[in-house]
């Protein structure tokens, strides 16, 4: 438990750091626009974003075994940024626009969108290791 209390901590952290970087993705906040509205909104986006990378992240990667080899592990930036896509997708069923990327609507999905969706992801991918070093740092697992 305590470890994906960590884990969701360390996404909320990669997705606010990813809405301050990328410009096309934005987060708003459940109830309001307040500080705990928008930390617990994060919190919720976070977890969110570790079920789907712990339910179907690894039937993904399994999947998908043979392009990891065939592009040196660089398609996990293409995989996660599709997860991300799918947890724009789900927090739009939680409520309206609460997390987005630009370009990616109800009606389809643009190209732009998920280039965007690739660079937040590697955003997140950046952010999620310093703080798992901080927090590894501080013995804090």
């Amino acid at each position: 438990m305590l470890r994906f209390l960590v884990s969701t901590i360390v996404n909320a952290v990669g997705l606010w750091v990813a809405t301050l970087v990328v410009p096309q993705v934005q987060l708003t906040p459940y109830g309001g626009d307040g500080l705990w509205e928008t930390m617990a909104s994060f919190l919720l986006i976070g977890a969110l974003f570790g079920l789907v990378n712990a339910i179907i992240g690894p039937v993904i990667k399994i999947l998908a075994f043979p392009l990891y080899i065939i592009t040196f592990g660089l398609i996990s930036f293409v995989i996660n940024g599709a997860l991300l896509l799918l947890v724009a997708w789900l927090g739009n069923l939680l409520g309206a626009d609460v997390f987005s990327i630009d370009g990616f609507t109800s009606e389809g999905l643009e190209i732009a969108s998920f280039g965007w969706a690739i660079l937040a992801a590697l955003v997140m991918s950046v952010a999620s290791f310093v703080t798992r070093s901080v927090l590894k740092v501080l013995k804090i697992r």
